[in-house]
């Protein structure tokens, strides 16, 4: 009835996963209520018939197994660990005569080539890319290669008989040449006031300017789109599915299929809902765990059960994870851990599951037989760290209530106390006055926030065995709630930095007054006067304080040098540190409006006068990085700035706020939107 309602206004998606029947019956559906041309839009593939993956490397199989393959080259991939079991692609690689890899690692495909060539970084290579509609965009490097590492385009062609070739120059003669109409498809290009360009010179430089190609989009179907295939199969019923479980395949959300598992970044980032760290585990819900006798308990640190997954006749052993929702019978594992050239940090992590992927079911199947073993498996993870439950951090309410009184919001946490009692002195802030609103209706739990932070404030990585102590570093961390039954929960999400308290507990107890306040409120750390007594964090009610209880940084490796953020310093052991709302940007933004930029008409333009920072002009790192845009910053002082307007909703409150701290950083409400008939049933 909701569709039927919104006639072109929904879409219905299928998941990326599933079969070409399911995805055939979605577009029916799309196309039923009106969705194509409106919410929907089709464009026309290049190649016209992509190829299936999965058909074309059995294929490729089949022929080293037959001795037609003389020589073989790999190109940034790892099939040796990721190639599904049933393949045997090792088997058939080692039947090859000459076998040559190009890739980032020396990883186990490459253990396995007589050739290994060292890989450009992306971030050190020309090239091109398609956006979702098809439009190019120009890659350019940041820096020269560090290792000297060559580029796939300069291989393929080295191959084709132009050795020696730039990677540069290759781009600009391919895309030359599409100016030139000798390409196919011909390209028509135009410039950004839809003028052609007057030669070959004119437009590359554009596109390099621009960094992308115009009218290079796919040819976009209006309305009427091509016939769907007639009588489309249903996708078969899993095997075995009246036995056993259903297996789900997934990539880890962190490492995806293992080619970041030499990323420290991505190995302690804590995996969404779980926030297991390190490793990777076996997601069952609770009544599967009653059903093997799994003790349904508060998941934390602590040794879990390693369960035996017996799949088309191959086994893994995977520690275990009680997830609230889950499916009953059904278990999911994710691929990606368990490499054996991986590095220094992702060799020897986790558990492998490619073993029991097959190419013919590689994301879901029934008829997998799960067993306890009796055998422990110790698992570090942080949901159960700094906990603040059962005090109201998320504010929930349905929108019909909402609409009927918005002062709703303010009653579901305590009573907030008079300002006018506290025994903080008060203060005026006469120039900028930072604040930061997240809503977290729009909040997804995907943790970029994390690793935004991790890579702007040069925060280090400390290993599994700190994180079971909870001594992780991150300056901001996702809690997620549970509201409801296990078997069907309400899930909620909360990004908890420092709160950048107006009135801050941990500022009275700091002996050395390493923790201050500015005079634009934030709550700022000193590092050279902190001596370690963490009574700050000690009084910290939200506990976002961190605290480097050994030497977790890396001083000497000369590689990591420019991994780091200059413009933040670099902390070693003994110091308290802590969110300070990316100070270093405020001040880059400071600077500028102080100085001015040249007018950007001329080169030779003189520096604009001094004028204040507008709203928009500094993001944080966590707000830039976020996908749904759940976070803003901006100044409180300014009447017209994003963030103020959002403080002024009936929907924002203060986490704690009962405490008094008058919190900088506040919260938007989630205003659930329920179907009524659903929620009935």
């Amino acid at each position: 009835r909701d569709l039927h309602a919104h006639h072109g206004r929904s879409v219905v998606v299928a998941g990326a996963h599933q079969s070409a029947a399911v995805h055939a019956i979605a577009r029916a559906i799309n196309e039923a209520f009106g969705n194509a041309g409106q919410t929907v839009t089709y464009t026309a593939p290049i190649p016209a018939s992509p190829a299936d993956g999965v058909a074309s490397l059995a294929d490729l199989v089949g022929d080293m197994n037959a001795g037609k393959v003389d020589a073989l080259f790999i190109f940034d991939s790892n099939p040796v660990f990721t190639a599904p079991a049933d393949l045997k692609f090792t088997d058939a690689l080692n039947k090859v005569g000459m076998r040559a890899h190009l890739g980032l690692y020396h990883d186990e495909t490459a253990d396995l080539c007589h050739w290994h060539i060292p890989a450009a970084h992306y971030l050190e290579s020309w090239g091109d890319a398609r956006a979702f509609d098809g439009t190019v965009s120009m890659m350019q490097p940041l820096i020269a290669p560090l290792y000297d590492g060559k580029q796939t385009i300069e291989l393929l062609a080295a191959m084709n008989g132009q050795p020696g070739q730039v990677a540069a120059d290759l781009v600009k003669i391919y895309w030359i040449n599409a100016f030139a109409g000798k390409t196919t498809p011909a390209w028509t290009l135009r410039d950004r006031d839809g003028k052609t360009f007057a030669n070959a010179d004119q437009f590359w430089r554009h596109a390099l300017h621009d960094g992308y190609v115009l009218s290079t989009s796919y040819s976009v179907a209006g309305v009427s789109v091509p016939a769907a295939p007639p009588n489309v199969a249903l996708p078969a019923p899993p095997t075995g599915a009246t036995t056993g479980f259903e297996i789900v395949f997934r990539p880890d959300p962190t490492i995806g299929d293992g080619r970041w598992a030499n990323n420290g970044w991505l190995q302690e980032l804590p995996k969404p809902l779980a926030k297991v760290t390190w490793d990777n585990v076996a997601y069952i819900g609770v009544k599967a765990a009653e059903q093997l006798g799994i003790a349904v308990s508060r998941p934390g640190n602590a040794d879990q059960d390693v369960l035996a997954i017996t799949y088309q006749g191959r086994s893994v052993r995977v520690p275990v994870w009680v997830m609230p929702g889950m499916a009953d019978g059904v278990i999911a594992v994710h691929f990606g851990y368990g490499r054996t050239r991986a590095g220094r940090v992702g060799t020897g992590v986790g558990v492998d599951v490619y073993p029991i992927r097959t190419s013919e079911r590689p994301w879901f199947d029934g008829g997998a037989d799960v067993t306890k073993t009796g055998d422990k498996y110790f698992v570090a993870a942080t949901q159960n760290h700094f906990l603040m439950e059962g005090r109201n951090p998320v504010r929930v309410v349905d929108a019909a209530e909402y609409r009927q009184d918005p002062k709703s919001v303010e009653k579901l946490g305590p009573e907030r106390p008079n300002d006018k009692l506290s025994l903080y002195p008060v203060k005026e802030y006469k120039g900028s006055k930072w604040g930061m609103s997240i809503d977290l209706n729009a909040c997804t739990g995907c943790s970029v926030c994390i690793i935004a932070c991790v890579a702007e404030n040069n925060i280090p990585v400390v290993g599994k065995t700190q994180v079971g102590r909870s001594r992780e570093m991150h300056w901001i961390r996702v809690d997620t709630y549970y509201e409801g039954g296990l078997d069907a929960p309400k899930v909620y999400h909360q990004p908890v930095p420092c709160q950048q308290c107006e009135d801050a507990p941990c500022e009275t107890v700091c002996p050395v007054a390493a923790t201050v306040h500015s005079d634009e409120g934030l709550n700022d750390m000193v590092y050279n006067r902190c001596v370690g007594t963490r009574y700050c964090s000690n009084n910290c009610p939200y506990k976002v304080r961190r605290f480097n209880f050994l030497l977790y940084q890396d001083f000497t490796t000369p590689e990591l040098e420019p991994l780091r953020n200059p413009d933040v310093t670099v902390r070693s052991r003994g110091v308290m540190e802590k969110c300070n709302y990316c100070v270093q940007r405020i001040s880059h933004a400071r600077i500028d409006a102080k100085t001015g930029y040249p007018d950007e008409s001329s080169l030779s333009g003189s520096p604009k006068d001094a004028e204040p920072i507008k709203d928009g002009a500094i993001k944080t790192a966590c707000q830039q990085a976020c996908p749904s845009d759940a976070i803003v910053f901006g100044n409180l002082n300014d009447p017209d700035a994003k963030v103020t307007k959002l403080k002024q909703q009936e929907r924002n409150y203060g986490l704690l706020e009962d405490l008094g701290t008058r919190p900088r950083t506040t919260y938007l409400a989630v205003v659930r939107n329920p179907n009524e008939a659903l929620e009935k049933k």
